[in-house]
């Protein structure tokens, strides 16, 4: 094997001569073969995906693992050289998933990783407290790490853990859309991006929800590596390179975990008559509320303005008709109480992230 290192072909081997205490010694040969490869293994950048305590989700540990290890072959093969060590760590030596039909056994305990320039924390399973106070180390340990210049990737719901060590306050973050609401409530100080399928702040990326963490990790290969082994890697993964939006695939069910009874009430209202033309000063007008007031309780309790609240729950009603039925895009305006389509269609893509016709051809074969 030809040794190369900054354009300089090195020897294989060397002698090595001196004294001690006016004795000379001599060592014959030094293989530099395993001293080139020790060398550049102490000076390789590191990719650390943790493995929390407790059963969380195994398949965005072995994912996120599969595929920067194809993008550290294929870089190499290009380059002849590896980019990152990648690892697996942890706080045990071993974590069952499913019950023990399957287990991970870390590469090494986090106390052994010094230093690395990017952690992967994957999904957690929906007992959030409980994954926290298991993993307080994990969390202390990630704190440290980008004090000391990592960079952290949290998948789906791993932004729970991310969000506990406090390094996301005042930030934005995206998580799956059906845990938002009680990411809201948690981490107030947090700025959820509950559309957005990747986000991308000060060195700490998150992300949305279930398998969507692919795209999170061909956009980090992309970061990490160069464009062309993002786009092989999406190719032999068959991920959608530059996928930015979640929205899509989000269902809207109201955010309902609050105590005022009257933006309770509200919602309700809106609710049934989804082919209603509801007005705002109507509505708090029919709760006794004054409209400055009624729009106060209605983002407090919810998040949306009254008017984004009614625009999201006619979108819904509008996706399940099209998901279900065969009625053409003016029928369902109608249905939702809209009668611009301009007006409409601008409302739907908001919410959605594509237009009613794309939206209706992608999930309702029956509609041609």
């Amino acid at each position: 094997m030809v040794n190369v290192f900054a354009g300089f072909q090195l020897p294989k081997s060397i002698c090595l001569s001196g004294y001690y205490n006016s004795v000379k010694w001599t060592i014959r040969r030094v293989d530099l073969d395993n001293v080139y490869f020790y060398l550049a293994f102490k000076k390789m950048k590191k990719i650390t995906i943790l493995v929390p305590d407790g059963e969380n989700n195994l398949s965005s540990i072995v994912g996120a693992y599969k595929i920067f290890k194809r993008a550290n072959v294929y870089y190499k093969e290009l380059h002849n050289r590896e980019l990152y060590q990648i690892q697996l760590a942890g706080l045990s030596s071993q974590v069952d998933f499913h019950d023990g039909l399957f287990s991970v056994r870390p590469h090494v305990h986090i106390s052994a990783v010094s230093k690395t320039n990017l952690i992967i924390i994957p999904s957690l399973n929906h007992q959030f407290q409980q994954a926290v106070e298991k993993n307080g180390a994990l969390i202390q340990w990630m704190k440290e790490q980008y004090r000391g210049g990592a960079e952290i990737a949290s998948i789906c719901t791993g932004a729970f853990l991310l969000a506990s060590s406090g390094l996301i306050n005042g930030k934005s973050c995206s998580t799956h859309w059906a845990f938002a609401e009680t990411f809201r409530t948690r981490f107030p100080q947090v700025n959820v991006q509950v559309d957005r399928l990747i986000t991308d702040e000060n060195g700490i990326y998150t992300n949305g929800g279930a398998y969507s963490f692919l795209n999170l990790i061909i956009y980090l290969v992309e970061k990490y590596f160069d464009r062309q082994t993002a786009i092989f890697c999406s190719k032999v993964f068959q991920i959608d390179i530059d996928r930015e939006a979640q929205s899509s695939f989000i269902i809207f069910a109201g955010q309902k975990s609050h105590d005022d009874d009257v933006v309770r009430q509200a919602q309700a209202y809106i609710e049934e008559h989804v082919e209603n033309k509801i007005s705002v000063t109507e509505l708090a007008s029919r709760f006794a509320v004054g409209r400055r007031n009624f729009d106060r309780r209605f983002i407090k309790a919810t998040g949306n303005t009254p008017t984004e609240y009614a625009q999201r729950v006619k979108m819904e009603a509008a996706k399940k008709s099209f998901e279900t039925n065969s009625k053409n895009i003016k029928e369902v305006m109608y249905e939702t109480g809209y009668s611009d389509m301009k007006a409409f269609r601008e409302v739907f893509r908001k919410i959605t992230g594509v237009s009613p016709l794309e939206y209706r051809s992608k999930y309702n074969s029956r509609a041609y």
